[in-house]
């Protein structure tokens, strides 16, 4: 199945879009822009969210859910936010249709059904939730108020990418509102540390901690948190972003707090959020040229057992020892699959759960049960061994707890090899064109130099990390004075 694929080597873009579509994950709808996300594909999202709802609702959040649509004026209330999405806007202006009296069969827009308002379909949700905060809170004793939702959202892109760039894509946005600025801040760093452990011990792919340039920041904040990763191609993907508002949407929205003196004060907010961008880093940091390379933690089948065998006596014969292994794996919190379709040929069923990225293959024939052994595949090294049948259970749990951790190990070493420092505006396009990753360098601390650098060379500042020391130095591009290095990539 997968001889099909290109590989990185030849197009690494082309392979990300026929692997998505190949290994069953999401597929182009009949909207412009918008995706399909297919049962396995929707699986993996599922337990991406488990996860997460789980991380949130430990650090005190609660769910709900507001509205698709922001009337124009709400959306305008607070001026940054609004300007920084309004070109990417869909907006809703007629609430009817009719029959079209010129085309018969066909409908058009009924010119006496236009509302008094229109209607932006969220692109985010601050507008909508902030108005609603005003009559949430009147006092200290309301806060923190600490909500997330699981939503989608619309962002009208020109040029998309399953899962990395789509009109329509799902997401959770956290909305937080705190009595002083100090909690709002260490509310943006914990989620972006929550996001930080997310990405390395379920998707096993290794994020950089930073904040955002004032350029790169989100529209309408005071400080953009980031997680920022690297995929196989050299190139950077933003993982996961949590924002410090300050009081902008208070203000915007007049949500006003009665402190313990009694005193009206504007509270301070926050937002963070990831969406199903975070499947296209997935598939970009282990995939190979076979298909799918699935972290175990992740993978909404750890495990296949494909039988092989040429009568169905043999057949009955590995059932009965699948369903003992099958009740021994789920006891572990294992999750199995016996791939006992009679319409494909054992070989097939490989390439076919090779491409799905399934972690741990075993292979069971009339031998094996002969000599009480098991074959054992491994997705990510792509090595076998036979396996006793006795504590295989055990040994399968602890092989899944491998993958997970020497995927985390590949990705890291990659990453780590592809951080790279330069001092000369020579060496950065050198290391930016030839090798890629990140480049380290200083910058001077201006708006215009990091426009400068991206205009010819299509390379942005991803963050500046948190854990960047001081250093004196002079920009890379200027030569005017700095004292931290930046992370300048191309991304995604």
């Amino acid at each position: 199945m997968s001889k099909n694929l290109t590989t990185r080597s030849e197009d690494y873009s082309k392979w990300y879009n026929e692997l998505v579509v190949k290994a069953d994950l999401a597929e182009n709808s009949g909207v412009r822009g918008c995706m399909v996300i297919k049962p396995y594909g929707y699986a993996i999202w599922e337990k991406m969210q488990g996860e997460l709802d789980r991380k949130f609702k430990e650090t005190g959040h609660q769910n709900a859910y507001f509205p698709l649509f922001v009337p124009k004026s709400m959306f305008e209330a607070e001026e940054k936010n609004a300007e920084g999405f309004a070109k990417e806007c869909a907006i809703v202006t007629h609430y009817r249709l009719k029959n079209d009296p010129d085309k018969p069969g066909k409908l058009m827009v009924d010119p006496n059904a236009k509302l008094e308002e229109e209607l932006i379909v969220r692109p985010t949700s601050e507008a909508i939730i902030w108005s609603t905060y005003k009559g949430w809170v009147q006092s200290y004793r309301d806060l923190p108020l600490l909500i997330n939702q699981w939503a989608n959202v619309v962002r009208w892109e020109m040029r998309t990418r399953l899962f990395l760039r789509t009109a329509e894509f799902l997401w959770q946005e956290g909305h937080t509102a705190h009595a002083t600025r100090e909690e709002a801040v260490e509310e943006s760093e914990k989620m972006m540390n929550v996001y930080a452990d997310f990405a390395e011990d379920f998707m096993a792919i290794p994020v950089v901690k930073g904040i955002k340039t004032e350029s790169e920041r989100f529209a309408g904040a005071e400080e953009t948190y980031c997680i920022e990763a690297l995929m196989q191609d050299g190139k950077a993907l933003q993982a996961g972003t949590s924002h410090f508002l300050g009081q902008n949407f208070a203000k915007a929205f007049d949500v006003k707090f009665a402190n313990a003196e009694g005193k009206q004060e504007y509270v301070w907010g926050t937002s963070w959020g990831v969406s199903t961008r975070l499947m296209g880093a997935l598939v970009m940091t282990h995939s190979d040229d076979k298909g799918l390379v699935l972290p175990p933690n992740l993978a909404p089948i750890q495990v296949v057992i494909v039988p092989i065998y040429k009568t169905d006596e043999q057949l009955e014969q590995i059932a009965a020892e699948v369903t003992i292994l099958s009740e021994q794996l789920k006891k572990l919190g294992v999750s199995v699959k016996f791939d006992n379709r009679t319409t494909q040929k054992p070989g097939f069923k490989f390439a076919e759960w090779e491409l799905k990225g399934v972690p741990v293959r075993i292979a069971i024939g009339p031998k094996d049960l002969e000599n009480g052994t098991f074959e054992i595949a491994r997705r990510d090294t792509a090595t076998k061994e036979v396996v006793s049948k006795d504590g295989i259970a055990s040994y399968v749990s602890d092989l899944l707890e491998q993958i997970q951790k020497d995927l985390f190990n590949t990705a890291l070493e990659y990453r780590n090899s592809h951080i790279t420092k330069v001092d000369s505006f020579e060496e950065f396009k050198t290391v930016l064109n030839d090798k890629g990753g990140f480049v380290s360098a200083h910058w001077d601390g201006t708006a215009a130099t990091e426009e400068r650098i991206q205009e010819l060379t299509k390379a942005t500042i991803r963050c500046i990390p948190l854990d960047a020391i001081e250093e004196a130095g002079t920009c890379v591009f200027t030569g005017n004075p700095s004292t931290k290095r930046v992370l300048f990539a191309k991304a995604y």
